[in-house]
């Protein structure tokens, strides 16, 4: 079975972005890479080109599903809302495209990657090499782009592991793809759990 995953590190001043191919339960890496924001001034105009960027990502290499990192605690009000509007505007751009979404938290991340929920970028980036056997030409300079792959990875790992030994910290946070017909997911909801659903 072959699966393409996209992971996204969001970020208004640089967003990572990686993309694995899962064959025969390997993944191998596909593409890294960072979109620098910086020399933007308008916050607006950042959010617009991280969603045109993702929403390229998809087109270009098609994945059947998107992994990204879930905001964590413990950043300043003004930094945590620019990046759930990131995290936002990337997540549309799988919507626009009926791209099931998975979240993860930081620590998850580190992990399932490192063992240590406190590993630094470096720790994780040096582990993504190691795992995916990359080679320096391979590498981006930006930790962003080896956190990208990072959420990927996880998500293999979250999803190629039967349900008990998937660990704690938590579960992932699945959009599942809307069923044709344009019907909704709490449409099929209703559809299937008609006694749990109450009036």
């Amino acid at each position: 079975m072959e699966k393409i995953i996209l992971g996204i590190d969001p970020g208004t001043n640089v967003m990572g972005y990686g993309v694995l191919q899962v064959c025969d339960r390997k993944p191998t890496l596909v593409v890294m890479g960072v979109l620098q924001l910086q020399k933007m001034e308008s916050h607006y105009l950042r959010l617009k080109r991280i969603y045109e960027r993702v929403l390229g990502l998809i087109e270009q290499y098609h994945p059947d599903e998107l992994a990204i990192e879930s905001p964590f605690v413990g950043i300043n009000p003004a930094s945590m809302i620019k990046l759930c509007r990131a995290q936002g505007v990337a997540m549309a751009a799988a919507v626009e495209r009926d791209i099931p979404i998975f979240e993860y938290p930081p620590a998850k991340v580190k992990i399932q990657i490192v063992g240590n929920g406190s590993a630094s970028k470096e720790q994780v980036a040096m582990m993504v090499r190691n795992t995916l056997r990359l080679t320096d030409a391979d590498m981006n300079a930006k930790n962003d782009a080896t956190d990208a792959v990072a959420i990927a990875l996880t998500h293999y790992y979250m999803t190629s592991k039967p349900e008990g030994l998937r660990g704690g910290g938590g579960k992932s946070t699945k959009i599942p793809r809307s069923s044709g017909g344009g019907s909704s997911s709490w449409s099929d909801f209703v559809a299937r759990n008609g006694d749990r659903v109450h009036k």
